[in-house]
């Protein structure tokens, strides 16, 4: 939900307007500025090498994970890499799976992250952050929830900030507006593992199952003042009141898994207001390693998504990702 003041309104729409006119200009056939071509290697693109003042990089970490680099500056948004099996995708589901990060290769992908947000406490969203928190000090931004659990890992209190949604946090030069927003469902109309804590659980989580989803937040991001913004979502549902008016160039929109969420697609583009660039997440089978390419999860329906995106909002440019693409361009206020 936007904190504009009715005094800031027209000025922020003056400048959405012109970095939306161009990002639409893409969508019709003109170069991309904010989406450009692979690197030649998944090494090359895991390779930190600091972008130019007002620029960006986007590289899409799986599931609904994202690193961003603006800069030379690293956002990490649920970053998980270590991606062990569980049998969720051969069938043979097993909740009592113990937790476990694999430190180097968390190393390879995550460069030096400054701020870590995180939408939700499920494993394939928060499993390596405790690592990540603890081996590079960046700030953790996440629910009471996520607060609890990554105190009970060890993390450094002071080293998290609780939000709700709502919030629009300064960054000096990266702007978070935290989102109030909502776990999917599959065709039963639940999900796995419900619930929040309040308190730190005695003993640190051990299992996939000790880990609460604990509520869900969206973030946008928006980088410098009036900067190209992306916003991204760990689930396939949503708050229609809390986005609307948000407005992102880029939405990271999660695939759902059913239709148990009336409407999704159609809803949510209208309440963004019809982003410049859509990019679907939260797609892949997130339990075979980032080094090989996307497989995807036989749940999801990719193609229908896509379809709908372009019947929806036939403006908008869509750019289904690759674990081995680095995807940047120039972060600078639109003319």
């Amino acid at each position: 939900m936007s904190d504009d003041t009715d005094a800031q309104r027209p000025k922020r729409r003056i400048q959405e307007f012109g970095r939306r006119t161009v990002l639409r200009g893409a969508a019709l056939g003109a170069t991309a500025p904010l989406l450009s071509t692979p690197h030649a290697s998944a090494s090359a693109a895991t390779t930190r090498n600091a972008p130019a003042a007002g620029s960006a990089s986007f590289r899409w970490l799986g599931t609904s994970g994202w690193r961003i680099d603006v800069g030379g500056r690293t956002i990490l948004f649920d970053p998980y890499i270590t991606r062990f099996k569980t049998g969720l995708f051969e069938g043979a589901f097993k909740p009592g799976t113990k937790l476990r990060s694999d430190p180097e290769l968390i190393r390879e992908h995550i460069g030096r992250p400054e701020i870590v947000l995180v939408s939700h406490s499920h494993w394939d969203h928060i499993a390596d952050v405790p690592h990540i928190a603890k081996s590079t000090g960046a700030r953790v931004v996440g629910t009471e929830t996520t607060f609890h659990l990554l105190v009970a890992f060890g993390v450094d209190p002071d080293q998290i900030s609780v939000v709700k949604g709502g919030e629009v946090l300064d960054f000096g030069g990266l702007t978070v507006e935290v989102v109030s927003s909502l776990h999917s469902r599959n065709k039963r109309h639940s999900y796995f593992a419900p619930g929040t804590l309040c308190a730190p659980p005695a003993a640190a989580p051990m299992t996939i199952s000790d880990l609460p989803e604990g509520d869900t937040l969206a973030f946008q991001v928006t980088a410098g003042s009036g900067g190209p913004s992306a916003f991204l979502m760990g689930a396939s549902d949503f708050s229609e009141r809390a986005v609307h008016g948000l407005r992102p160039d880029l939405a990271m929109v999660a695939v759902p898994s059913s239709a148990s969420t009336s409407r999704y697609v159609p809803r949510l583009l209208r309440a963004l207001g019809g982003p410049g660039v859509v990019v679907p997440v939260h797609w892949d089978n997130f339990e075979e390693p980032l080094r090989d390419p996307p497989r995807r999860d036989p749940v999801m329906d990719l193609d229908a998504f896509v379809a709908q995106v372009r019947q929806e909002s036939p403006a908008s440019r869509i750019v289904v990702p690759d674990y081995r693409t680095t995807y940047g361009g120039d972060m600078r206020p639109g003319p």
